[in-house]
């Protein structure tokens, strides 16, 4: 057991709190719906990225390459300048989602490069430019680019030219849980000598303005040089210590409302949150020369010559330590050095340098996109006791109804930048990477959202804070049993059914409530709404259409197909241990038989929403009258039923005999629903049964499409839209306009939820990850006689397990250097492939380009993508 792993046992058994501080802060916490207390709802408005600096925050904090402890009431990050930026660096740059020409987007080059689970060691790079960071440009240009135009990026602004920018690595190691080293390193890349100040910043969350907490914590100039004492009522003295005796500076997180609203503040504040900025960028008399405050910055002004690097050291833990950095190096190459122990175990089973090379940056990105998440929904709704009470719309307005919401919790973003804020169905993906690192933290993200303060009380999942009641495919189910498994081989032992139990129990109000509310004519058709698939069809469907029109989705049918037999599975495992279970996997797997009669219904092929002619799923719209009209747009919505597949074998049966004589009983009693149950009592490999909802034909017409290179099949993966609508767009005339979906490779076109995604043609993880999965189902069963053709029309036949494998092999390739050194996730600018210092740092983007594999979408989402980590380890 390496010392991390024994680290990670000592917080889960609570010997020794190790997770209590970490990477736990937001990177933008402006633009965001808890800071958000307009009339209007425009969040991007009500605090932007030019107010951040001088506004005291409400429900969380922001800052660059920072962290906290677990309820983020005291945070430390990095600040920066090179002298010539208007403003201090002290979060991340941005668009909003109004600004940018495909919606909100970071305009900064940044890394995740390391990180263990306890966050013992953890290093980000940030690349710092020496000439002015061109703000406005960024903004301008953008403005002026249509959606058929690529974004501006910085590296396009040419602000890293001949090199003239810092290499800054932040590294974080803990010489115990609360007491926690910060080596900023900062490297000039410059022909020239430059210069740069670095402020390390300690401040408190400001929990005293509302009316709510009267204990008002402080920070101080300790007795001894370079030392910042801490004064909290619940984390106690701690100091921090500052190598080379800093100027420090200090003012308090107070909102500047003479900058921001031209009003005196309601209470005497001399000092605000943007005293230190404007004290070194304006020379202004702005931090307190009493040396205390609420926000406060060690000063080290540095000028670095070119090719060498410079050294900031700071200490943050308990008070009364004699000698702070006597063993500071020590210990943080002993945690580095440790960290790579861990990696080596965890990754003993994968041989190429590079590929692991991008497997921990990948984990990396998972750790650090961890963050605590606050928000109170009735208190948010109805204001705070020392403060003006919010617009009299927001009882009616967003997130209104989920006045039960109260989330103050350590939750896996999907990214702190663009998503600074939990979504359902993406924190399901998150949570098998996060497995293999640290099974307990995944199975309490799982737990977390089915607990009474996040499901609504009618069993809704949070979608996420733009709007909580939308709806995202219900895949928790599936990451609830996934993750048990994968917990299961990890511990080589009998599996955590106390954590399956919780979860399915909580599931069955949520299952519930989708059948209530989205089978609103008790057909087992289902209308999901968007699904998290944005802008794949012709028109916004989470909006009502017009004359009791209703969309039947192939989608929704399908995931509630794939949540009832993932729920039946659950409670066949359950009912290894309490027999009671098995009336509850009766039910599901009845469940599932009824919704696959309604996919077909019940052979009346034309009502069906598989198409005969071209051998494909559609959606289709439903008038009052009864008609009826196929939707044909090629889409992953087509695709879906393939997720719908268990395989049960002989060994479980036996154990659950109640179930299998239900089972029999219905199969030959119900014999119109039996006929869609491909091959139920047909054995297949080591005696298996499947369920699906397709036969072995269907099967493989819709793979014949998937693996078509022509439509689906891309060289990094399967695409969201056919490539057929390149040339063959669907269009569809429907209440007084001309609706069209075309393929869309790269960069959404349209304006559908503002265009900051595109499921119009890119390649996206998380639905490649479960079509691979399901193949590996299906194989299963079929064994290596049944094969397909891979790639459609190529003349060569593969089992599907080898299919599977392919596919994986596509997506890895986004990442992995080819034999011209060329990785094309990173797009072709030359600088990110060739330059030594760029080349082997990796983003992981929403998605990927459906023709070229170049990430698009937001840059440092790990979240879901962070399945490449999954796929990366060898299959076993």
């Amino acid at each position: 057991m390496t010392p991390e792993h024994e680290r990670l046992a000592a917080a889960q058994t609570g010997r020794a709190p190790w997770r209590k501080w970490g990477p736990y802060l937001a990177e933008r916490q402006w633009g965001t719906v808890r800071e958000d207390y307009s009339a209007d709802g425009h969040a991007w408005q009500y605090c932007t990225h030019d107010m951040a600096r001088s506004y005291a925050y409400r429900w969380g904090e922001d800052g660059l390459g920072g962290i906290s402890d677990d309820q983020q009431l005291l945070c430390l990050s990095v600040g920066l300048w090179n002298g010539r930026d208007p403003i201090l660096k002290e979060r991340l740059f941005g668009l909003s989602g109004p600004e940018g020409n495909h919606g909100e987007d970071v305009k900064e080059l940044y890394y995740y490069l390391d990180n263990v689970p306890t966050h013992s060691y953890m290093q980000l790079l940030y690349k710092y430019p020496q000439h002015a960071f061109p703000y406005e440009w960024l903004v301008q240009e953008n403005a002026r680019r249509s959606r058929h135009q690529p974004e501006f990026e910085l590296l396009d602004t040419g602000a890293f030219h001949e090199d003239r920018y810092f290499d800054v690595s932040i590294e974080y190691a803990k010489a115990a849980p609360d007491d926690i080293l910060l080596q900023i390193t900062v490297h000039n890349r410059g022909p020239v000598a430059a210069s740069v100040h670095v402020m390390p910043q300690l401040w408190f969350r400001n929990t005293w303005a509302w009316g709510l907490d009267s204990c008002r914590p402080q920070l101080e100039a300790g007795p001894a040089g370079g030392t910042i004492a801490v004064h909290h009522q619940k984390l106690g003295e701690m100091c921090l210590y500052c190598d080379q005796d800093p100027t420090l500076l200090f003012c308090d997180n107070e909102t500047n409302t003479l900058r921001l609203y031209k009003t005196a503040p309601t209470q005497p504040v001399a000092y605000f949150k943007d005293g230190i900025n404007d004290y070194l960028v304006h020379g202004a008399a702005t931090i307190n020369p009493a040396q205390a405050g609420t926000k406060a910055a060690a000063y080290y002004p540095l000028t670095i010559a070119a090719g060498t690097a410079q050294v900031v050291r700071v200490r943050l833990g308990p008070a009364g330590q004699a000698r702070p950095f006597a063993d500071f190096d020590q210990l943080l190459r002993q945690r580095c050095q440790e960290a790579d122990q861990y990696y080596v175990a965890v990754q003993a089973a994968l041989t190429s340098p590079d590929a692991r090379r991008v497997q921990r940056q990948a984990f990396a990105g998972m750790l650090w996109s961890k963050q605590f998440y606050y928000y109170d929904v009735p208190r948010w709704l109805d204001g705070d006791p020392a403060t003006p009470p919010p617009p009299a719309q927001r009882q009616h307005g967003r997130n209104a109804g989920w006045k039960h919401l109260n989330n103050a919790d350590i939750i896996s973003m999907p990214d702190k930048w663009e998503y600074p804020w939990y979504a359902a169905w993406d924190l399901a993906f998150h949570c098998l990477p996060l497995a293999q690192l640290d099974p307990e933290f995944a199975k309490h993200q799982l737990r977390l959202l089915c607990q009474d303060w996040y499901m609504h009380p009618n069993g809704q999942l949070p979608a996420y804070e733009w709007n909580l009641s939308d709806v995202n495919p219900p895949v928790h189910a599936w990451a609830a049993w996934r993750v048990y498994k994968m917990c299961q081989k990890h511990s080589g032992g009998p599996g955590d059914t106390d954590f399956l139990g919780t979860v399915f129990h909580r599931l069955l109000l949520n299952f519930t409530w989708w059948v209530n509310r989205k089978d609103r004519d008790g057909r087992n058709i289902f209308e999901g709404g968007f699904l998290g698939l944005d802008n794949i069809g012709l028109f916004d469907r989470s909006a009502p259409l017009p004359n009791g029109t209703s969309l039947e989705q192939a989608d929704a049918t399908s995931w509630m197909a794939m949540y009832a037999l993932n729920m039946m599975r659950m409670a066949l495992e359950l009912a290894r241990v309490n027999p009671i279970y098995q009336d509850l996997a009766t039910k599901f797997f009845e469940h599932f038989l009824y919704i696959a009669g309604a996919m077909t219904n019940m052979g009346e092929a034309h009502k069906d929403l598989w198409d005969e002619e071209d051998e494909f799923y559609y959606d289709a719209l439903h008038t009052p009258d009864n008609g009826r009209q196929l939707l044909k747009t090629r889409s992953l919505v087509g695709l879906i039923p393939l997720f719908a597949v268990e395989v049960l074998d002989d060994e479980l049966l036996q154990c659950v005999p109640q179930f299998g004589a239900r089972l029999h009983w219905f199969l030959e009693n119900r014999p119109h629903l039996a006929s869609l149950v491909s091959r139920w009592q047909e054995p297949g490999e080591q005696a298996t049964h499947l369920l699906s909802l397709l036969r072995g034909h269907r099967m493989k017409r819709l793979l014949a499409r998937a693996l078509d290179e022509a439509e689906f099949l891309s060289e990094y993966g399967i695409r969201s839209l056919s490539r057929y609508h390149l040339a063959h767009p669907c269009r569809l005339h429907y209440a007084g306009q001309e609706l069209t979906v075309r393929y869309e490779p790269g960069e959404s076109e349209t304006n559908i939820y503002g265009g900051n995604s595109n499921w119009r043609g890119p390649i996206w993880l998380p639905l490649n990850f479960l079509l691979i999965e399901s193949l590996q189902r299906f194989h299963h069963y079929y064994g290596d006689e049944f094969k397909v053709e891979y790639p459609t029309g190529s003349g060569q036949f593969s089992t599907l397990l080898q299919v599977a494998d392919a596919l994986s092999a596509r997506l890895t390739k986004l990442f992995l250097r080819n034999e011209a050194g060329v990785r094309p996730a990173l797009g072709t600018n030359p600088r990110l492939q060739q330059d030594p210092h760029f080349r082997d740092y990796l983003l992981f983007h929403e998605y990927f380009h459906g023709d070229t594999g170049q990430g698009l979408g937001a840059s440092h989402q790990t979240g879901w993508t962070g399945l490449i980590a999954k796929l990366l380890q060898p299959r076993t």
